[in-house]
C-alpha cells in the first residue's frame, strides 16, 4: 500500500487525507480503522478521499474511525479545498460530496471559507425515526437538558443549549444520545452556551469519534439551531475547544463556515 498521504486538521479536528485521482485507493473498513487508530496507526479523527469529478474540480469522501463512511465534515472540507487551491494556484474550488456541491474560497494563506450548502429541516431529512417538530425533539438519554433542536448538514446534529458548556456532560450524554433509537444513521451531540448573540461555546460529541477538538459541520448547526431558537445572530464566532470558526446562514439560505487549516506532516502509507 505504498501511497503519499497528507496529516492535516482543521482547529485539531484532524485527518488523513490521500489522493486518488489519478491512482485508486481501496477504502475498506479494516483498512480505515487500522488507519485511523492512534494507538497501532497514523491516527486520525476522519479518513479523507480525493477522487476525480465530471461536475466540480474533485470529489471528497470521509470515513469515521470505525470504518463507517460519513456524509459531511466540515473542516475537512476546507483542509482539502486549501489543498486543491495550493495545487492549482486559483482562489477558489468546487467539491462534489455526498450531500452535494460545496464552493469553497481562500480567505488568507492558511485560511479558507466553504459554503456548506442549505441546512435541512425536516425530520426525514435529518434523519429521525419517526414524525418530530426538529426545533423540540425530546430525547430521552438527554436527561433534563430539555429538547434537542435536530437538522442535517449532510450528516445528523442535534444542538442542545446549556448554561455552560465546560460543565455539560458531554462524555457521558454524547455517546447516549449518538445511539438513541430516535436516530437510525445515529446522531452528532453538540453542547451549545450562548455567551453573547454573536459568540457561542460549543463543544461537540461526534458520532463514531467522541468527543473532537472541533466540528465544521457541528458548528454550522449549532448556529442554525441558535437562530431557529432567537438566540443569536445569523452570523457568530463558534468557540470550540480547538479554535474559533466564523459562521453564516445567509439570507440565500446557505451556511458558509470560514477557518484556519493546518499542514501536520507528510508521509506514505504502510
Amino acid at each position: 500500500m505504498d501511497r503519499p498521504f497528507s496529516k492535516m486538521n482543521g482547529l485539531g479536528n484532524d485527518f488523513i487525507v490521500v489522493d486518488a485521482r489519478s491512482r485508486a485507493f481501496e477504502a475498506d473498513p479494516e483498512t480505515i480503522r487500522r488507519l485511523a487508530s492512534r494507538s497501532e496507526g497514523i491516527g486520525c479523527d476522519q479518513f479523507v478521499l480525493i477522487g476525480a469529478s465530471e461536475s466540480a474540480d474533485a470529489s471528497i469522501r470521509f470515513w469515521n474511525p470505525d470504518g463507517g463512511e460519513a456524509g459531511a465534515c466540515g473542516n475537512a472540507t476546507r483542509c482539502v479545498a486549501w489543498r486543491l487551491m495550493e495545487e492549482s494556484g486559483a482562489g477558489q474550488v468546487s467539491l462534489e460530496t455526498a450531500g452535494g456541491r460545496l464552493e469553497a474560497w481562500r480567505r488568507g494563506p492558511m485560511r479558507v471559507a466553504v459554503d456548506m450548502g442549505r441546512p435541512r429541516l425536516n425530520w426525514r431529512a435529518v434523519p429521525l425515526a419517526g414524525p418530530a417538530d426538529t426545533l423540540a425533539v425530546d430525547v430521552p438519554e438527554a436527561g433534563r437538558l430539555g429538547p434537542a433542536i435536530c437538522l442535517s448538514l449532510g450528516n445528523p446534529h442535534a444542538v442542545f443549549f446549556v448554561p455552560s458548556a465546560e460543565a455539560a456532560e458531554v462524555g457521558r450524554i454524547g455517546p447516549a444520545v449518538e445511539a438513541s433509537s430516535l436516530f437510525p444513521e445515529r446522531v452528532n451531540v453538540g453542547f451549545a452556551e450562548v455567551r453573547s448573540r454573536s459568540e457561542v461555546r460549543l463543544r461537540v460529541w461526534e458520532r463514531a469519534a467522541g468527543l473532537t477538538r472541533a466540528c465544521g459541520s457541528g458548528a454550522c448547526a449549532a448556529l442554525v439551531a441558535g437562530v431557529r431558537r432567537g438566540l443569536v445572530d445569523p452570523e457568530a464566532r463558534l468557540e470550540l475547544d480547538g479554535g474559533d470558526l466564523e459562521i453564516a446562514w445567509r439570507a440565500d439560505g446557505h451556511v458558509l463556515m470560514t477557518g484556519d487549516v493546518e499542514v501536520e506532516f507528510e508521509g506514505r502509507l504502510p
